[in-house]
């Protein structure tokens, strides 16, 4: 039997439940928090210098931008449901990771993500909608990286990690060509489970030889797809950054200030010229891996409610609440905000033009092709064979 097919009772082991359990509650040692899931602010002793002073203001908007992309994620899947898009990526549960580390970015830094990256995205200034054309099947990208530096949606696994290496080399290269060039570094999206892809090995390793300004950013969410990090690595994934020989960080990646403060001592270091670093965001996936998946095949609800507890909206609420930072007015406009942005989004993408099929074929090369002109050809004879059926038909229906 094929591991990713197996049962979830085949997962269900006692160390595992104990792991789940523990991180359910408090951080582990080792890992940064600064605010709590009960929502009280901590302080990090063994890593002051990830220590983070922030406004109710900032906290407000880093609120708003995980409740927006929340509600954005729900609608999308809802699109998915009724048949508008073909297929969509939920990111629930993940909110805290990618707006801490996005809101961290300076706007010379460029972003190199996977499918899931939707909060990033949102932080980069992106369009929400620019995000649904590819999943509409409408688009093999959605929007022009130049203006946001935020790459094209990469559905290979870690295909884009090597990329974001290369990226920064060039950057590098350019900033000491030229020192009034900002400087700048690049971030690499990923998950557990594309950690297992030789290509994140090759990256690091060439990012190391070369103190290339990048950021490793392991998105942690516990499954890939079906099978849970225990079976891919027998240590913290931040771990693996000693055998290349630059920093790696574990963050409780459901704590948006602590994953902002990770991620932007992350990025000064990578820019001042000292080399990359690895980020382990431990997080959970609290929805499927994608909507053709059906996550309780392979995992327990027992899990599932397990990490309800350390919901990244949930934890920031209650510490805006307990601070004075928010209060039921903010909430309900922020309700209301997010009802507009889903309507928004929902009339945005069912306005969406078709594909005009011969573009198909005038895509594939940047100039004419003979073979490609042939295709075409054959395809167009193909379709036409069907006029005679279609006057047919009229011709019928006018009887």
């Amino acid at each position: 039997m094929a591991l990713e097919h197996l049962p979830a009772s085949e997962f269900d082991s006692a160390e595992l439940d104990e792991t789940l359990m523990r991180a359910a509650g408090s951080a582990p040692e080792g890992m940064v928090q600064l605010l709590t899931p009960d929502g009280e602010r901590v302080g990090h002793q063994l890593y002051e210098q990830y220590a983070l002073d922030v406004d109710a203001e900032v906290l407000r908007s880093f609120y708003r931008d995980m409740f927006l992309i929340r509600r954005f994620d729900i609608e999308a899947t809802a699109l998915q449901r009724q048949g508008e898009l073909v297929m969509w990526v939920p990111l629930t549960g993940q909110e805290g990771a990618q707006i801490g580390s996005g809101r961290a970015l300076a706007a010379q830094d460029y972003v190199f993500p996977t499918y899931r990256e939707h909060g990033v995205a949102l932080t980069r200034g992106l369009e929400l909608s620019h995000l649904l054309r590819r999943f509409r099947g409408i688009s093999h990208g959605g929007w022009d990286p130049r203006e946001s530096n935020f790459h094209l949606y990469t559905l290979v696994l870690a295909a884009q990690v090597p990329h974001a290496v290369g990226y920064a080399m060039g950057m590098a290269r350019d900033q000491a060509a030229d020192p009034s060039v900002p400087a700048g570094a690049t971030v690499a999206y990923f998950g557990d489970g594309a950690s297992s892809e030789g290509d994140v090995h090759e990256a690091m390793v060439f990012a190391a030889s070369y103190d290339a300004p990048v950021v490793f950013f392991c998105q942690n969410n516990h499954w890939a797809i079906s099978v849970p990090t225990e079976v891919q690595s027998r240590i913290p994934l931040a771990n693996r950054a000693q055998g290349y020989g630059f920093p790696g960080i574990r963050v409780d990646g459901n704590d948006v200030l602590a994953v902002h403060a990770v991620t932007r001592w992350a990025l000064e270091h990578a820019r001042s010229g000292k080399g990359p670093v690895l980020i382990e965001a431990f997080t959970y996936r609290m929805s499927a891996h994608t909507t053709a998946d059906d996550p309780t095949k392979y995992r327990l609800s027992a899990d599932e409610q397990a990490w309800t507890t350390r919901d990244p909206l949930l934890r920031l609420e209650k510490y805006l609440r307990s601070s004075g930072g928010g209060d039921d007015a903010f909430f309900a406009a922020l309700a209301a905000e997010g009802d507009e942005l889903a309507a928004k989004l929902r009339a945005d993408v069912q306005a969406m033009e078709p594909p005009v099929f011969e573009d198909s074929f005038t895509d594939v090369y940047a100039d004419p092709h003979p073979l490609i002109r042939e295709e075409l050809a054959f395809h167009q004879a193909y379709e036409d064979g069907f006029a005679d059926d279609d006057e047919e038909d009229a011709e019928e229906a006018g009887e």
